[in-house]
């Protein structure tokens, strides 16, 4: 297969290279992979400054592409300029620190798998529990095996895979659960300061994610030691509100906005 590799952390980051290890034994492999970490820049785009994309080479290998913008950037410039033709799938990680819950919508990593299902491209994001890793190796041995299957599965246009390990050895583990997302709110806080010119700034901060009550929340199945699993749709419709809101009355709501104007 043609694989396509990214993530958030920056191309020197060991988890992409611990991807790039395994998968390349097997494909052919391009890593396309942002210049500096870029951790939690969701699914942003740069449109007002270039972008700019340098080759590298990494232990006698290579080019790989080095560019200055976000995760998503990475894909569209892999998909309309670098590469000469789509690649078969893109794997966007491995990630330190789970991408689990409401973290998924602010996920660098997650938003690269996205980006490429837009484009009608397998893609799976692959991240793994704690800020500090373990062993990369085994995660990367499961992307690999993962990518093989969703190879010869498929997955719908617009679908792609959201993957999370725990950071233990695999003989130790669970299992695999297949999970939803879980959507509970983070208990969040901000520490104001002062700096020693007593101008104030900010901390953003939040307290580790507890554990979900739902054996088939993603966040549970990672605190149960299960790696877990989500498929993440790029139609963010609702499509049961979809049919209660065609039956508002928005012609009165029109009409009153119309009224209310000035003559």
């Amino acid at each position: 297969m043609k694989i396509l590799l990214t993530n958030d952390d920056g191309i020197y980051a060991d988890g992409l290279w611990a991807l790039y290890e395994r998968f390349s034994l097997e494909n052919e492999v391009t890593v396309i992979a942002p210049d500096r970490e870029r951790s939690a820049v969701g699914h942003a785009i740069t449109l007002h400054v270039p972008l700019r994309a340098a080759r590298i080479q990494m232990n006698g290998k290579g080019p790989f592409f080095a560019v200055s913008g976000t995760p998503a950037d990475c894909i569209k410039l892999g998909v309309l300029e670098l590469l000469d033709e789509k690649p078969d799938m893109v794997v966007s990680g491995i990630n330190p620190g789970a991408n689990v819950g409401v973290n998924i919508n602010y996920s660098g990593t997650v938003a690269a798998a996205k980006e490429a299902a837009l484009y009608g491209m397998k893609a799976i994001a692959v991240s793994i529990q704690g800020p500090c890793c373990r062993d990369y190796g085994e995660a990367a041995e499961f992307a690999a095996m993962l990518a093989k299957r969703v190879a010869l599965q498929g997955l719908p246009r617009g679908t792609f895979l959201n993957v999370n390990l725990p950071n233990k050895p695999m003989k130790s583990l669970a299992g695999v659960r297949v999970c939803r997302q879980g959507t509970e709110f983070l208990d969040e806080y901000i520490k104001k300061r002062f700096d020693p010119r007593n101008r104030e700034y900010y901390w953003h901060g939040y307290d580790p994610e507890p554990a979900f009550e739902h054996p088939d929340i993603d966040g549970q199945a990672l605190f149960e030691n299960y790696i877990s699993i989500t498929p993440i749709k790029c139609d963010m419709t609702d499509y049961g509100v979809l049919e209660e809101l065609k039956n508002w009355d928005f012609e009165n709501i029109s009409g009153n906005a119309k009224n209310s104007g000035n003559p």
